[in-house]
């Protein structure tokens, strides 16, 4: 097969990163050229992949300021409006989901110039964006365009299907209506005049109230057995991976002081954002640490103000796709890499639920008994506890998640994801 160029813009967190790590390097493995055109602050750590990186800023570079650490960005904007979260979702859309679009759109509109450079310089064959929001020079790039959805499947939305962002239950329409004239309300004037700019720059027309374009082809990350497929049919372009989970991630030894002890282990992640929630994660720990069980703790950027108790073993930074697997029980953010993570190898979750996808995520997890989903900041230490204990005891469910992540591995997204690049791009022409 001849060697595609493959340009892959992610988002800048974790999340969307890495999901365009594991898809990339199923391509590089198979010799086609893959570039990053990634933020500013993942430099070098792509490159260590065997990836290379022509990068980009999505705002002017601080001054005097040291090399950030990668996403340094949001982590700080998480810390800093990490109050809004105890708010009912309707209520944040104004004050939280609206200043992230602003955001989101800002960086587009900051990084066009470059990344037209980019597309000049690298010529790719095939453009991939991992993101929520359009970047007009990938769409104006004259080749093939791919969108990864790794948000969660309410993100294409459908009028039999709960309003993306609100959490709210698939089987209780009350609250729908409300909350998808507020988004309008709330969205209407940003997404009217970045649809304008869009234009502007010679790319499509946004489609109505949306902040992205449909590609060529798509390609969401959600399990079947979690998702809307029913309520909320999708078009011939879009196709479901099941799960996108990395093989990059390093091995994992177990720690002795964990080894060693008795008791169910139990991964805890709030994620790459919502550890930076250290007052929350000091809560957290704190109830887990009156339980019989083994815990293996993300800690995450502010690892060094977050204290482990005896039963507990982390570190900022995890092989999360190594520890799942040897876990009895994930306790997530919800999060789509850990939601889809932990359905990938078959776990029951509890949710707790901070921003954005995760009260999707949290809300389809529990209404579908795959776990329990909690309120992160009014949780008490008995409905911790219970669920804890609830989930561990129930082999039937233990048996049908297992049942599921089998299913789900067997149909081997990461390679489902490659074989469909690799297919558009031979299929759009003459790779350079």
């Amino acid at each position: 097969m001849s060697q595609l160029t493959v340009l892959f813009m992610p988002e800048s967190a974790y999340g969307p990163t890495n999901n365009c790590i594991g898809i990339g390097d199923v391509l590089r493995r198979r010799g086609h050229r893959v570039v990053f055109a990634a933020e500013a602050s993942w430099r070098g750590k792509l490159t260590a992949l065997g990836f290379e990186e022509d990068l980009v800023d999505l705002a002017p570079p601080p001054e005097n300021v040291e090399e950030q650490d990668a996403g340094q960005f949001w982590k700080d904007f998480i810390r800093d409006t990490a109050p809004e979260f105890r708010k009912p979702t309707i209520e944040q859309l104004e004050t939280w989901v609206k200043p992230v679009w602003v955001e989101l759109i800002n960086g587009a509109r900051y990084c066009q110039p470059r990344l037209l450079e980019i597309i000049d310089r690298v010529r790719p064959d095939v453009v991939v964006e991992d993101n929520v929001v359009a970047f007009p020079a990938l769409n104006t790039a004259g080749v093939p365009f791919v969108r990864i959805v790794s948000c969660n499947p309410l993100e294409m939305k459908g009028q039999d299907i709960a309003p993306v962002f609100s959490g709210y239950p698939a089987a209780d329409r009350s609250g729908w209506a409300a909350f998808r004239a507020e988004y309008d309300r709330v969205h209407r004037p940003v997404w009217e005049e970045f649809d304008a700019w869009v234009r502007e720059q010679g790319a499509p027309g946004l489609p109505e109230l949306e902040f992205i374009h449909e590609g060529d082809l798509n390609l969401y990350v959600y399990p079947g057995v979690a998702d809307y497929a029913d309520a909320r049919p999708l078009g011939p372009t879009w196709q479901r991976l099941e799960s996108s989970v990395r093989e990059t991630d390093d091995e994992f030894t177990m720690p002795a002081e964990l080894a060693d002890r008795d008791g169910a282990l139990i991964y805890f992640s709030l994620g790459s954002l919502g550890s930076a929630d250290v007052e929350l994660m000091r809560r957290v720990i704190d109830s887990l640490a009156k339980t019989p069980h083994r815990y293996i703790v993300s800690k995450g950027p502010l690892h060094a103000e977050i204290e482990l108790a005896e039963n507990m073993w982390g570190a900022e930074f995890l092989p999360q796709t190594k520890i799942i697997p040897r876990a009895d029980l994930v306790i997530t953010h919800g999060g789509n890499n850990t939601t889809t993570e932990a359905f990938h190898f078959g776990k029951p979750m509890i949710v707790l639920p901070l921003f954005w996808d995760q009260y999707d995520n949290a809300q389809r997890v529990d209404e579908l008994g795959f776990g329990v989903r909690l309120d992160p900041y009014r949780f008490t230490d008995e409905q911790l506890h219970g669920a804890i204990k609830r989930l561990l005891a129930d082999e039937d469910l233990r048996g049908r998640l297992a049942a599921h992540g089998a299913a789900i591995r067997a149909a081997d997204g990461l390679r489902q994801a490659a074989d469909a690049i690799e297919r558009l791009g031979i299929t759009a022409g003459t790779p350079r």
